[in-house]
């Protein structure tokens, strides 16, 4: 890039109006007003093209699309807190810095967790699904849509980080017993805060709950964490909710599962090969045994533009030759 001149920067999705405004006259930038997604092709040609290029968390920066990038391309700015879209250790060999937007979405997606967790065993969606449907709600009766209290169950939180944290802390106002598996204890003064127990093993966490929160990211390490076989160790009255990436769970051993009763229902903000979904899962929402949201867990305006203001910030610094605030490594992941 000739000094002085402003980088080009690639967006490949339609971002909210007042950071493409402030992108526009910041940098020489290619916006996506029609919002399509990009095909494999037009990554790969972005890439060429780009010395910035902003995705987003459903656009696979791969090997093959890495593979197109020339020597402008030096910063992948994804618009998304998990990278598990980008190939960070090929970007890293090709001499491209990868950054993200952490810790802007924490409270947003941490409300949805709790919404899911309500909305499931107090069966919310089938409720207002009756008002709206066919036949004619017929008034109130002592056994009639009965649920499950949640106040006094225990919640065992897979990830306590962030936003496995910011989860935990609603949970306890509402009085869950609150317990986690993650690869570090925290701190202990966290522990006390939330009174949380820690389970080292997670198959000894997964036998005792009634409700478990899928908190963790999407990374090898956790690719369907909750197997086919540690599903089987759920409890049958127990459910699970996920507003972390649908790969962290067997999702058509979960649908086996609740379909025959050997778990008590699910909460899906994600999916496992998004955005297709399951026939499997939406059969079983039709009867009301899990509640599907279009990952909805960030979609909040404040967030959205606290995302681009992150990338924002990550370009200008990367540009200004300093280390950019939210770079990310393969040894994060």
């Amino acid at each position: 890039m000739v000094s002085g001149k402003k980088p080009l920067v690639v967006v490949t999705r339609k971002l909210p109006d007042s950071i493409e405004t402030r992108m526009r006259e910041l940098f020489d930038v290619r916006l996506n007003d029609s919002d399509k997604p990009m095909s494999h092709a037009e990554l790969g040609e972005a890439a060429k093209l780009a010395d910035v290029l902003v995705p987003t968390v459903t656009d696979q920066i791969d090997r093959s699309v890495l593979s197109h990038s020339g020597e402008r391309l030096k910063l992948i700015a994804n618009f998304g807190n998990g990278v598990d879209n980008i190939d960070v250790a090929t970007a890293l060999q090709r001499g491209i810095t990868v950054t993200n937007t952490p810790g802007v979405l924490t409270e947003d997606t941490a409300d949805m967790t709790m919404a899911l967790i309500l909305a499931v065993p107090r069966r919310l969606a089938e409720g207002a699904q009756v008002l709206i449907g066919e036949h004619q709600w017929t008034g109130w009766s002592p056994t009639w849509m009965l649920g499950h209290r949640i106040w006094g169950k225990r919640l065992g939180i897979v990830g306590m980080g962030r936003i496995g944290q910011a989860v935990a802390r609603r949970a306890k106002a509402f009085g869950l017993q609150i317990h986690y598996h993650n690869r570090r204890r925290v701190a202990p003064r966290i522990e006390e805060e939330l009174n949380a127990t820690y389970w080292e093993s997670l198959d000894q966490m997964l036998v005792r709950m009634d409700i478990i929160s899928i908190n963790c990211p999407h990374t090898p390490a956790t690719y369907h964490l909750l197997s086919a076989r540690r599903l089987k160790l759920v409890r049958p009255e127990a459910y699970i909710v996920n507003t972390a990436r649908g790969e962290v769970i067997d999702e058509n051993a979960l649908a086996r599962l609740i379909e025959g009763e050997e778990i008590g229902g699910a909460g899906l903000d994600v999916f496992e090969h998004e955005p297709a979904v399951s026939p499997k899962l939406v059969k079983l929402a039709k009867a009301g045994k899990v509640v599907l949201l279009p990952h909805l867990g960030s979609a909040t305006i404040e967030g959205r533009v606290d995302m681009g203001e992150k990338v924002i910030v990550n370009i200008r610094t990367f540009m200004d030759g300093h280390r950019p605030p939210d770079r990310v490594l393969p040894s994060m992941l």
